[in-house]
């Protein structure tokens, strides 16, 4: 088995135990979005703060986006930001290909 073929199958078998330990070392946990921790502790330093400012998509639709909408959002997102980073990640081994073959 060739080295690369190790530390592929070592990387997967870390990222394993990372997903799965978690699981069972942490019952009962409860866990939360940063913007609620964020608003709690707000509260608990000043309980007369008020919010100055509100979303921008809340003041154009005049209220709170679905739960739907907002998942669809954030996908979007995570798919841009996928695309880029495997644009460059291609682009990457191309140009060592490259390299390889010029070499």
């Amino acid at each position: 088995m060739s080295k690369n073929k190790k530390t592929v199958i070592l990387l997967l078998i870390i990222v394993a135990f990372m997903v799965i330990v978690p699981l069972f070392a942490l019952k009962g946990a409860e866990f939360g979005g940063s913007d609620d921790a964020g608003s709690t502790v707000v509260e608990e330093v000043d309980p007369d703060s008020e919010v100055k400012y509100t979303p921008l998509l809340e003041n154009i639709l005049g209220g709170e986006l679905p739960g739907e909408i907002e998942s669809l959002l954030f996908c979007l997102q995570t798919g841009i930001g996928v695309g880029i980073l495997a644009f460059f990640m291609g682009r990457f081994v191309e140009r060592k290909k490259q390299e390889e073959k010029n070499a």
